[in-house]
């Protein structure tokens, strides 16, 4: 039988012989703006034929949502496969198979399971959460175009790049989302100005961690990515802050920008800088990404590529009493702020039973530097009779290291919290913070502790937008707890353990700290202070200057508390706004 949703869903891309009005006012010539953004089941939900006209005018980019788990349901978009099931099934992980298509993300928790490769085959398939449809931009005036589109019809718009989101902002019921994955436009350029004067990179909205680093190597430059090196680097990476192995060496990748070019709520399209629209580049530089406007593409500081010591280290509680594995653990995170001093960053990993780091990384130094740090651990490994790994190689360029010893991560689907742990946590109270990583993952099984410690103030940082709590801050912090992708129901019980029992204690234990704001509790009570710190009201005061209609919203992002959403994933205004 023919499924007439599908057919329905085909026919929105139809060009119809049909009269060319629109209908609905335009949002600005409302005198009393609706209070919810409209979704499909609406009267004011564009008819098939605007939908079609909208198309023509982004150049057929316009993209129907069929969430890519169709494939595993008998009732849905696509014929039920078993063996393309079994594919998705075993690709599901991976972070491509996500950030290739428009409306797939890798945090399934936001999805609230509307389509879904691990649940029975005879479960309902339903778009749900996921974006309504996309927008493949390939160039600034898709942008503009989809962003006039949704504000003259109230509808949902949703900006999206890989889909690597801890926070929701990347999909949303009802929305048009803006696809930025294919700005791939990348060049190495001599930048001059009264505030920088070098090497620089200009990259697309779509630019991925790993394709700016080959460019960058070809030209003998390195530029600040992530960790994982399929994020993409203009959009909520660079504009939350942006951790990385380089940070310690020469700060958060929000630091290194030079510019922004981004389209506004109005549709016109401008460059912030330090010298043009000062207080939106300020804003963009840290304070959050999806709410200001969109980032088209960023201009950033690039430097000469160097030698690069990396290594490993892991080590386990077989046959030794659990306080001698967290008196290693404790030594382990003392080590951590002589490594930043170094210009050096660490990504580690805490169970109950092992610690890990994937990789130590310090650019510009030497082995004999690296082992130098870790001497005394490895000395009361050995000497505890201790099982561990150990490994340590210079690298001829950051590039060799990172591609060597950072391969692809997989995707961020797990329930969440997180909180930047300051410097003099570390020096002055390790005893009680080692006591409080025992007790998380020694009372919580299956939860883990990952951090990323970096030193973002070693060198001279501007004034920019960044949580000032990252200035103090030793490291990053992730509680994560396994995602149940069969049972929406037993994540809800895990998410409140760290919300309302394992937050509080690191919380209480860093005062005044913050957390970072990309990857953090999405339930997180005082995210104003918390992901943006006293910076909150002057970047509030800039969205609504550059956004008087709130045309943008993401969760968690500088002035979302004017929206809420409702049980059935409709977008609407708050009381009081």
């Amino acid at each position: 039988m023919t499924n007439p949703y599908l057919v329905w869903r085909q026919l929105c891309l139809v060009v119809l012989s049909v009269a060319t009005a629109v209908c609905g006012l335009s949002i600005a010539n409302q005198t009393n703006p609706p209070a919810c953004r409209c979704m499909p089941q609406d009267p004011c939900w564009p008819k098939d034929y605007q939908w079609a006209r909208f198309n023509k005018t982004v150049d057929g980019n316009l993209i129907a949502t069929v969430p890519i788990a169709s494939v595993c349901h008998l009732d849905s978009f696509t014929p039920y496969d078993q063996s393309q099931c079994a594919q998705l099934q075993s690709n599901w992980g991976f972070p491509e198979t996500h950030y290739e298509s428009s409306s797939s993300i890798m945090a399934a928790r936001f999805t609230n399971l509307s389509c879904n490769p691990f649940s029975s085959k005879s479960s309902p398939c339903t778009i749900g959460n996921y974006v309504q449809y996309a927008v493949n931009a390939t160039d600034a005036s898709h942008v503009q175009k989809t962003t006039d589109f949704a504000a003259r019809h109230n509808i949902r718009l949703v900006i999206r790049n890989t889909g690597h989101d801890l926070l929701g902002k990347s999909t949303g019921a009802g929305g048009l989302a803006i696809w930025m994955h294919y700005m791939q436009d990348i060049s190495i350029v001599d930048y001059v100005s009264s505030h920088y004067s070098g090497k620089a990179m200009e990259m697309g909205a779509g630019v991925q961690s790993f394709e700016a680093n080959d460019v960058a190597y070809n030209a003998g430059l390195v530029v600040v990515g992530g960790n994982c090196p399929t994020v993409g680097l203009a959009g909520g990476y660079s504009q939350g802050g942006g951790h990385g192995q380089l940070v310690s060496h020469v700060g958060l990748a929000a630091d290194q920008v030079l510019e922004w070019e981004v389209v506004l709520a109005n549709g016109k399209l401008v460059t912030a800088s330090p010298t043009n629209h000062p207080d939106l580049y300020w804003a963009l530089s840290g304070g959050g990404g999806g709410t200001y406007g969109v980032v088209v593409s960023m201009t950033s500081k690039a430097y000469p590529e160097l030698p690069t010591v990396s290594g490993n280290l892991s080590f386990s509680d077989t046959g030794v009493s659990r306080d001698t594995f967290f008196a290693a653990v404790a030594m382990f995170i003392s080590i951590l702020p002589s490594i930043g001093d170094s210009g050096g960053a660490t990504v580690w990993w805490l169970t109950n039973n092992t610690l890990s780091t994937s990789p130590t990384t310090i650019p510009g130094a030497t082995a004999t530097l690296f082992n130098s740090l870790f001497s005394p651990l490895i000395a009361f490994l050995e000497q505890s009779n201790m099982r561990y790994t150990y490994y340590v190689d210079d690298f001829p360029t950051y590039y060799d290291a990172y591609q060597t010893m950072s391969p692809p991560d997989n995707i961020t689907d797990q329930l969440a919290g997180g909180r930047l742990i300051p410097r003099s946590v570390v020096e002055e109270n390790l005893a009680d913070l080692t006591t409080v990583f025992r007790n998380i993952v020694e009372r919580n099984p299956g939860l883990l502790i990952s951090g990323v410690m970096v030193n973002s103030s070693r060198v001279a940082y501007p004034d920019n937008s960044v949580n000032p709590a990252w200035r103090d801050a030793l490291m990053n912090i992730v509680i994560g707890a396994p995602f149940d992708y069969t049972e929406w129901e037993s994540n809800i019980a895990p998410q409140q353990v760290i919300t309302d029992v394992l937050m509080p204690t690191l919380e209480e234990l860093t005062p005044g700290s913050g957390a970072y704001l990309n990857e953090a509790d999405p339930n997180q009570m005082d995210w104003q202070q918390a992901f943006y710190g006293d910076n909150y009201h002057n970047l509030l005061a800039i969205k609504r200057k550059y956004d008087p209609g709130h045309r943008f919203y993401a969760p968690t992002a500088v002035g979302s508390d004017a929206w809420r959403v409702t049980d059935n994933g409709r977008l609407c205004k708050s009381h009081g706004y």
